[in-house]
């Protein structure tokens, strides 16, 4: 497995909002795209986001479109998804993934299960 780690995830009210990071220990996120995906027990992965490399792209899904966004800093080696808005339906274990150098893997719709870190869990209830 990848050295690349999810943090910032927890328990949230609805309509709050969260930031999670991805960091890379041990090689440099600046020549990859980065994709976010999460899932819940049971049901398939949904990719939910990628970034390119110099961070000037950024895709969404629609069931995140307008309310998460998707950053990188590279001087950090991090890339992090910023979740507004947030609603029950948006409890998950969400997880960051490396991907080519553009956003092949998310355009597919399918990130290999070696680009994937361990993943951060986020709950949101009231």
């Amino acid at each position: 497995q990848l050295p690349i780690m999810e943090s910032g995830g927890g328990l949230v009210q609805p309509g709050g909002s969260l930031r999670l990071s991805c960091a890379a220990s041990g090689w440099s996120l600046e020549y990859h795209a980065i994709g976010w995906l999460r899932q819940v027990p049971g049901e398939r992965p949904e990719v939910l986001s990628c970034i390119n490399p110099s961070g000037s792209t950024t895709k969404y899904a629609d069931s995140v479109k307008g309310r998460f966004i998707v950053s990188r800093d590279n001087a950090k080696n991090t890339v992090y998804l910023q979740m507004n808005s947030l609603e029950p339906e948006d409890t998950a274990v969400y997880y960051c993934a490396k991907d080519r150098p553009d956003c092949t893997y998310y355009d597919g719709q399918t990130y290999p299960a070696t680009t994937w870190g361990q993943g951060t869990q986020v709950t949101v209830s009231s």
